[in-house]
């Protein structure tokens, strides 16, 4: 293995928002979603077994991020394995329902089953297989192989396609080429190439990034970078990012946390190609007896390939709405996003919100400080600070720097 020339570099990138949810459903969609935050936030790769470490040429940190950013794969088909590990409690499907309840709804009512806007919720935790091809802009197709069963998103044209094998529904959006832009950039991260674009928006003067020796991913030659936070207080420990020699794209990502113990999240190609996928990749009919919902006209927005951007309001505009002033308090790793839920109210009690309000205040830790009263809800990545009022701090550091955040920007 030849030696990599290592050093630190900067470089600046703007942070994504998150979208506002429904605020009717807010106070109780908060807790749980701190999984889907931990996704689009930060970027993570599994530990698949290396074949042996390449002897390539050396190249330094920032040499390999620019062989990144100049990436321009558009055609290829694999398999990708994603595992999350967050740490979140069982909560028996719970999370899975509000969340898709909050993108079909306010009730939750009226949904498919092969809405990509629920389904893709499901990558946010534990482990996953997915067949992936794409040729082009126009062309995609996500597979999310499940027991017995599968769910396909498809991208082609103007169409797109959703099919759950399970329930034999079919959801069905027709786009044009303003909504496709607008659709890739609110898709959920699915390849490791997704999450590192993410985790790079990160690298700035409180980063030390470098390069750390070679790999063989998915039957390819590839360079490690590795990303680590110069600051404490940040529950990252390391991301690790594995990028093809030859094109320069991410193939295998992996996000340790600074608590220790296994990855929180492992995204790789266990197998990859960059030929041009057959045509009939992306072609679908719905199957005979197929239950087809078609959401052509419906305003609403979906995440994923699917769906129909909502017309009216900017996204900025919409989520200031729905966040009541979303502002970022510190720097760099440490940074914690806080807003407002618009409900006036913290966590809903026990006898004001039964027994789902009764048994979301259990999962949390009860905290005081000069904001007052809230419960703080820990994984292994992210925690979310709810306050008795109403006002939330989610970022990826420690419950003591959360707090401490929050005390100062309050």
């Amino acid at each position: 293995m030849a030696p990599n020339e290592t050093d630190d570099t900067t470089t600046a990138g703007e942070v994504e928002e998150p979208r506002a949810g429904h605020r009717r459903a807010a106070r109780y969609i908060v807790p749980v979603t701190v999984m889907g935050v931990a996704a689009a936030m930060i970027g993570l790769v599994p530990a698949l077994a290396d074949s042996g470490d390449p002897d390539l040429p050396d190249i330094t940190a920032a040499q390999l991020i620019e062989k990144i950013a100049q990436s321009d794969v558009e055609r290829l088909s694999g398999t990708v394995k994603i595992t999350t590990d967050l740490g979140l409690p069982d909560l028996g499907g719970l999370e899975s329902g509000l969340l898709s309840g909050a993108a079909g709804g306010e009730d939750g009512e009226g949904g498919s089953s092969a809405d990509p806007s629920g389904r893709l919720t499901e990558l946010a935790s534990g482990t996953h297989t997915l067949r992936v091809a794409a040729d082009g802009p126009d062309r995609q197709k996500l597979s999310l192989l499940e027991n017995a069963a599968e769910y396909s998103l498809i991208h082609n044209g103007k169409d797109v396609w959703g099919y759950d094998s399970a329930s034999n529904e079919v959801y069905h959006a027709t786009v044009d080429e303003a909504d496709t832009k607008e659709r890739s950039a609110q898709r959920p991260p699915a390849t490791p190439k997704d999450f590192a674009e993410e985790a790079l928006k990160a690298v700035d003067d409180t980063t030390s990034v470098k390069v750390d020796g070679t790999a063989q991913v998915a039957g390819r030659d590839a360079y490690r970078l590795v990303v680590e936070p110069k600051q404490s207080g940040s529950t990252v420990g390391a991301i690790s990012i594995a990028v093809d020699h030859e094109t320069g794209m991410p193939l295998k990502f992996t996000l340790t946390p600074a608590g220790g113990g296994s990855a929180v999240v492992d995204v790789g190609f266990t197998k990859v190609s960059f030929d041009r996928p057959d045509a009939s990749t992306f072609r679908f009919t719905p199957p005979k007896g197929a239950k087809v919902t078609e959401d052509t006209e419906q305003d609403r927005a979906h995440g994923g390939f699917g769906g129909k951007p909502e017309r009216g309001p900017k996204p900025e505009e919409d989520l200031a709405k729905g966040l009541d002033g979303l502002r970022m308090l510190g720097e760099g790793w440490n940074t914690v996003a806080t807003f407002d839920t618009g409900t006036g109210a913290g966590l809903p009690t026990e006898e004001a919100g039964g027994d789902l309000g009764g048994f979301l205040g259990s999962l949390g830790d009860q905290v005081k400080g000069d904001f007052g009263k809230g419960t703080v809800f820990s994984t292994r990545l992210v925690n979310a600070l709810i306050t008795e009022d109403g006002t939330v701090y989610v970022g990826t550091v420690t419950k003591d720097a959360l707090v401490k955040a929050a005390e100062a920007g309050k």
